[in-house]
């Protein structure tokens, strides 16, 4: 094997050594919480997290077949984000607001 050969496989060795252990503290923070936004933001992060892992495979294999896949992935993660954000946008909103420009207008003489 030759030298370029072996830097790259001890890189991509390493980086799947981060991956796993970026993949046990998201575990913790998705089972410790505290609040519901800190588990959807940890859920997020697994998306990214199985994109690097199959980046890193296919490095290793060097195979463009996950390349798709990953493609989908990213497109899943990022509209369950949007999603989500939404969801908590529209919980965390003030009581008196209907619109995201202002309060609702209870009716009167004044503009």
């Amino acid at each position: 094997m030759s030298v370029p050969e072996t830097v790259d496989r001890v890189l991509l060795t390493a980086a799947v050594v981060v991956i796993i252990i970026a993949g046990a503290g998201l575990l913790t923070r998705i089972w410790r919480g505290p609040s519901m936004l800190d588990r959807a933001i940890s859920l997020d992060v697994c998306a990214a997290l199985i994109i690097a892992g199959l980046g890193a495979k296919s490095a290793f294999a060097r195979d463009p077949f996950y390349f798709p896949i990953m493609l989908v992935l990213a497109f899943l993660g990022f509209t369950g984000s949007v999603g989500i954000a939404r969801f908590i946008a529209v919980r965390d909103r003030p009581p008196g607001h209907t619109r995201a420009d202002g309060p609702k207008r209870t009716g009167g003489d004044t503009p």
